[in-house]
């Protein structure tokens, strides 16, 4: 099983990012083929108080290499990749690895 990463470092307004985020490009990201499940996470204060390293973080996972090599050079694929700088205003992280 292989996994994609998204991080997004906090972003420069935070209402923008979620309206973006939750109304353009989930659903452009919906449409990747071959993903076998997803999993978002928004990052909170951790025990001290203090703010997260990280803002959010999108998680996709696909069965085989090849499998997520197709997806992510997919027409789909490649237009949720290009949307990422649209919305992610305090950059981002992508990772690719083996679960």
């Amino acid at each position: 099983m292989n996994k994609v990463t998204v991080i997004y470092k906090h972003p420069l307004d935070a209402v923008a990012f979620e309206k973006y985020y939750s109304e353009t490009h989930i659903p452009l990201a919906a449409k990747i083929p071959n993903v076998d499940h997803v999993e978002f996470t928004k990052f909170v204060p951790g025990p001290d108080g203090s703010d997260a390293a990280f803002y959010r973080m999108a998680e996709l996972y696909f069965a085989s290499d090849n499998i997520m090599m197709e997806s992510l050079g997919s027409t789909e694929g490649q237009a949720a990749a290009g949307d990422i700088p649209n919305f992610a205003t305090g950059g981002f992280h992508f990772l690719i690895g083996k679960v």
